[in-house]
C-alpha cells in the first residue's frame, strides 16, 4: 500500500510538471521574471472605500499587470506614512491632509492617484440631540483624535457657521469618536462621515453631519494613493500598472457594489456585509465620476494649499505638481 502511494503521488507530480509545460509554452521563466511584487499599506482597516482594491485583486486586474500585489493592515494610521518614507513598501493609501502633512515635514511622499474626489471628514452629532447648526455646538463637549487636522477641520465648520471654536470645549479621544458619542460623552466628533457616520447609524443612532467642504472647507482629495518621489522616478511602469488595475477594480465596483462588497468579504475578516454596503453607498458621491476616477484636480490641490497655509497646518503653500503626479491618470495629450 506504502509502496502503491509512493508511486501514485510520483505520477501526479510528473503530470502537474507536464501540465505547466504544455500551457507555458516553455516560457515559464520568461513570465515569472515579468511578475513585479509589490506592497501596499491601508490607511486603516479593511473597509467599504477599499472594495475596488480588492475587485481587482479578485478579477487579476494587477496579475494581469505583471503585479503581484500584497494588501497590508496597518496598526495605525501614522505605520503607513512611515512604511512608504522607509521604503518598506510600494504604495499607501492616506487622507488627504496627512499626505499634504508628510510632504510639509520634507519627506518624499508623493500621489499618483486619488481615491476619493472629496474630503470625507466632518462634524458627526446625533440627530436627537437636535443640532441643526455647528454654531449650537457653542458651549458643548466636542471630540477630536489629536491629529492637528482635526482642530483646522473643526476651526473651519465652527467659523463657516458664525460660531467659533473658543466656546467649544475640545477634548482629545483618540479614534474612539463613535463610542464616545454614543454614550453622551460628546456633543459631536470630528470623523469621516461614511465609515464613522454609517457605523454609528448601523448602532442605532440617527445623525445629522455636517461635511467639512460644505461647511466652509474645501473640495480635496480625501483618500489618496501615494508612494515616493524616488520610487515613482525609478519604476513608472510599476507605477501605472498599479493606477490601470486600480481604477479598473473601482469602476468595477461604481458599476456593481453588491460584487465589489462580496469581494472584499471575500478577501478580509471580520466585515459585516450590510454595514459595508451602506458605508459603501455613502463613499460614492465622494468617489466622483466613473470615467475620470482617480484623476486629481489642480484647482482642488489648490484650495488644500490654501487650506493648510491658512489653518497653520503648512508655512508655504504646496504646488500641484508637488503634491500628486498626474502622468499615471490623467488623460495623455
Amino acid at each position: 500500500m506504502l509502496l502503491l502511494a509512493a508511486t501514485m503521488a510520483l505520477a501526479v507530480g510528473v503530470a502537474a510538471c507536464g501540465s505547466d509545460d504544455s500551457n507555458d509554452s516553455g516560457d515559464t521563466g520568461d513570465t515569472a521574471a515579468q511578475v513585479t511584487d509589490a506592497t501596499l499599506v491601508l490607511d486603516f482597516i479593511p473597509g467599504a472605500v477599499h472594495s475596488g482594491i480588492y475587485e481587482a485583486v479578485q478579477k487579476g486586474y494587477y496579475e494581469d499587470n505583471g503585479i503581484n500585489l500584497k494588501i497590508i493592515e496597518p496598526t495605525s494610521t501614522a505605520d503607513t506614512l512611515k512604511l512608504i518614507d522607509a521604503g518598506k513598501a510600494d504604495f499607501g493609501i492616506a487622507d488627504g491632509i496627512d499626505l499634504a502633512t508628510q510632504i510639509v515635514d520634507g519627506r518624499q511622499a508623493q500621489g499618483i492617484m486619488a481615491i476619493a474626489q472629496r474630503p470625507p471628514g466632518g462634524l458627526i452629532t446625533l440627530e436627537e440631540d437636535g443640532i441643526t447648526d455647528p454654531k449650537q455646538l457653542e458651549g458643548e463637549t466636542v471630540g477630536v483624535t489629536g491629529v492637528p487636522s482635526d482642530n483646522a477641520i473643526l476651526d473651519t465648520i465652527m467659523a463657516d457657521a458664525g460660531g467659533s471654536s473658543d466656546n467649544v470645549d475640545v477634548v482629545t479621544i483618540g479614534f474612539n469618536g463613535v463610542q464616545a458619542l454614543e454614550s453622551g460623552k460628546v456633543k459631536a466628533f470630528t470623523g469621516f462621515i461614511p465609515a464613522d457616520g454609517v457605523q454609528v447609524e448601523a448602532d442605532g443612532y440617527p445623525t445629522k453631519n455636517f461635511p467639512l467642504d460644505e461647511y466652509g472647507g474645501p473640495s480635496y482629495p480625501g483618500l489618496v494613493v501615494f508612494s515616493t518621489e524616488s520610487k515613482i522616478g525609478e519604476d513608472p511602469e510599476l507605477m501605472q500598472g498599479f493606477v490601470d488595475a486600480s481604477v479598473k477594480g473601482y469602476q468595477d465596483a461604481l458599476e456593481d457594489p453588491a460584487a465589489a462588497i462580496d469581494s472584499l468579504i471575500s478577501q478580509t475578516q471580520g466585515i459585516d456585509k450590510q454595514l459595508a454596503t451602506d458605508s459603501f453607498d455613502a463613499w460614492v458621491p465622494l468617489f466622483g465620476p466613473a470615467d475620470t476616477f482617480g484623476q486629481f484636480n489642480q484647482d482642488n490641490l489648490e484650495s488644500l494649499s490654501t487650506f493648510m497655509v491658512d489653518n497653520g497646518l503648512a508655512d508655504e503653500p504646496i504646488s500641484p505638481d508637488r503634491y500628486a503626479t498626474t502622468e499615471f491618470t490623467q488623460p495623455k495629450e
